[in-house]
């Protein structure tokens, strides 16, 4: 699969600098003849035809990898530490901190959804496809922490923060974060 998307990226990339270095200037100085050569529709072609080998392979790479959701660690945690945003436990007393746990992931929504979401945009409304990926998005990271946490024996995380941030396009990478904290029992 690599291979054949590897052929459909070079003949994209032959397809366009071949138009863009080859046809432009040919087209600026023979723009009185409306009929385009043999090798600038090769041009075309190989453009066109790159990109769409490039996006078949990968949706079916995509599909073929599909990881089931349990195996992407979205379900809900089921580990025994606790996690607050504050800085104590209350009730408890914190004989140690073992430093700070993080967890992140970069989550993206396909092209479908997030043209759904531009029209969504447009007109009005919560943005559901971005909901559903952000909560995902949240849950991996958590669970990623808490892994982290249940690493070096944790019993609790405290000041528990998340932070965003827009990696390109409709991409976004979400960190959670938090201190981790050995209790008396």
């Amino acid at each position: 699969m690599k291979t054949i998307r590897q052929f459909g990226s070079i003949a994209f990339v032959m397809g366009l600098f071949t138009m863009l270095f080859v046809g432009m200037p040919w087209y600026v100085t023979v723009v009185d003849d409306p009929v385009m050569p043999w090798w600038f529709r090769t041009a075309i072609f190989s453009l066109l035809g790159g990109i769409l080998i490039v996006l078949l392979t990968l949706a079916l790479e995509q599909r073929k990898n599909k990881m089931p959701l349990e195996d992407f660690e979205v379900s809900e945690t089921t580990s025994k530490i606790v996690v607050l945003n504050t800085p104590q436990v209350p009730g408890r007393e914190i004989t140690e901190l073992l430093g700070m746990v993080q967890g992140h992931t970069i989550f993206a929504i396909w092209l479908g959804k997030d043209l759904s979401a531009i029209v969504r945009l447009i007109l009005g409304g919560e943005l559901t496809e971005y909901t559903e990926m952000m909560g995902k998005a949240r849950k991996v990271a958590m669970n990623r922490m808490l892994t982290n946490a249940e690493a070096i024996g944790a019993d609790a995380v405290i000041n528990v923060r998340y932070t965003t941030t827009s990696v390109v396009g409709s991409a976004a990478e979400l960190l959670a974060y938090g201190t981790a904290v050995k209790l008396i029992t």
